[in-house]
């Protein structure tokens, strides 16, 4: 799958970076810092496919990687001054080496047009611990303009609040373009997109950045033991994000089909991508629910046990009522044949 990747730093050396050391990293190669009388020799460091310095028309000196960069850091007086500013992308694994190399030259270029900078690019090959398809370029460029007779004014509308964002924001743009464009020429079906998934619609959360420390640790813990679980913070939430991600998608593609297969099931398809945000919540409701149940069922018993003996009690008080009405009607029926008794003795005597 396709990843964007686009970020955006500066050199500055009130971070005590210097922007000469900078270039001879990330290209892999030996050069002097005449500033601080300081030589920067990686020509041992290994995974760097290609290094090669874009220009403007005219500015041919600055295809010498160390008069440019010695020209940058010449050319600022302040010691919080900013010297180089670096584009970090990742390049499709779906493409070859010499597309992925054309790919990023198109984007220095466009920078390069754009801004008048000069770009020297650096295209590393994934490392051996890492993701295999982490194919990346690193593109450093001049925070002033270039000519013919060497740097010229500041850059200041990538260093302005005011138009910066903007600025980042549309070059972010463009690499997601490039990209695709360059992916459909070579007919790989995948598509990347700068925009946030809340900008894009879609619910997908982001992953978090782990940082340099963070991914030492992980891969240093992979070395130690394949395939075990995240050991940092950040690498078990990350796995944890991927987790839901992974079911969201699942989710989203089922709904795609379901949309293709039932064209009138559009609301039931959102339901599903809904429902499927719910799933992690969905145990703790169950238990809930169970939980709810079975107070029911006991307060329905408990109401049960209090009509039963309601019912008890209310037999019991019609048993002694009819007891007391027989007892009643047994007295007055002894009560009338006494009084026939008397009335017979006291009857009238006849002599003869």
């Amino acid at each position: 799958m396709a990843i964007y990747h686009l970020s955006v730093k500066s050199i500055s050396r009130s971070a005590g970076r210097s922007v000469v050391a900078a270039a001879a990293y990330r290209a892999g190669q030996e050069l002097t810092d005449e500033r601080q009388g300081m030589t920067h020799d990686y020509t041992r460091k290994q995974g760097v496919e290609d290094a090669f310095i874009v220009a403007p028309a005219g500015a041919d000196w600055a295809q010498d990687r160390n008069a440019l960069w010695n020209a940058a850091e010449a050319a600022e007086k302040r010691k919080d001054a900013k010297t180089g500013r670096e584009y970090e992308l990742a390049l499709p694994a779906e493409l070859d080496a010499d597309a992925r190399k054309e790919l990023a030259r198109d984007f220095a270029r466009e920078l390069v047009e754009r801004y008048g900078v000069v770009a020297d690019v650096a295209i590393h090959e994934p490392g051996r611990e890492g993701d295999n398809r982490n194919h990346h370029a690193h593109i450093l460029t001049t925070t002033r303009t270039a000519g013919e007779e060497g740097l010229g004014a500041k850059t200041r509308i990538l260093d302005v609040a005011s138009t910066a964002s903007a600025e980042i924001e549309h070059m972010r743009g463009v690499w997601a373009r490039q990209v695709n464009m360059a992916l459909e020429r070579h007919q790989v079906e995948q598509r990347v997109d700068h925009r946030s998934f809340e900008r894009q619609g879609r619910e997908q959360e982001p992953t978090r950045h782990m940082g340099v420390s963070a991914t030492a640790l992980e891969r240093q813990a992979a070395r130690e033991i394949p395939d075990r679980e995240p050991v940092t913070d950040l690498g078990k939430q990350n796995a944890e994000i991927r987790e839901r991600n992974r079911v969201l998608e699942t989710a989203r593609k089922a709904a795609e089909k379901a949309q293709e297969l039932f064209s009138g099931l559009e609301k039931r398809a959102r339901l599903a991508v809904r429902l499927a945000r719910r799933l992690g919540h969905r145990m703790e409701q169950e238990r809930e629910a169970e939980r709810q149940r079975q107070e029911l069922a006991r307060e329905a018993a408990i109401r049960l046990e209090a009509r039963r003996q309601a019912e008890q009690r209310a037999a019991e008080e019609v048993r002694k009522l009819a007891e007391l009405e027989r007892q009643k009607e047994d007295e007055q029926s002894r009560s009338r044949s006494l009084s026939r008794g008397r009335n017979y003795n006291n009857g009238p005597r006849m002599g003869f």
